[in-house]
């Protein structure tokens, strides 16, 4: 396993965790930045579907908080994973409002290959990593 793909494991590993472990704050904290950098400006800092691109949407803006509720208490991780790398479109919203952002993590990761990242593998892992702290986050917001 490469280096990179053991730190890519451990953040997915703390992000997802219910109980806390040294470096969950941290997990966390990346999936809060990944969220305030690419989804609250439509889906609002507390995820409502409130944030200030929603107005000038044609359609309205998902509300975040309530996937669990919308699915019988269950985070749908693989659902939400594909809906926001891009594999899977929201077909209730019709045509695809939300970037793809797998594909915008993806040249994110490729610019800053000055940290020796070079294998696609290894991409694919930060990626991977950089979504599942997310999906941690989205998991925080839900409502109890």
């Amino acid at each position: 396993m490469t280096k990179l793909s053991r730190i890519s494991a451990i953040v997915v590993g703390a992000a997802l965790s219910a109980t806390p472990v040294v470096g969950h704050a941290q997990a966390v904290d990346i999936g809060k930045r990944e969220y305030s950098n690419s989804c609250a400006v439509c889906h609002g800092a507390s995820g409502k579907g409130d944030g200030p691109l929603a107005a000038v949407l044609n359609r309205p803006v998902a509300d975040l908080t309530k996937i669990e509720a919308n699915n019988n208490g269950i985070l749908p991780v693989d659902r939400i994973y594909a809906v926001i790398d891009g594999r899977q479109a929201v077909q209730t919203h019709g045509p695809r409002d939300m970037p793809l952002w797998g594909n915008v993590f993806s040249t994110d990761v490729a610019a800053g290959l000055c940290f020796g990242l070079a294998s696609p593998k290894e991409l694919e892992d930060l990626v991977k990593g950089r979504i599942f702290a997310l999906i941690g986050y989205i998991h925080t917001l839900q409502a109890k």
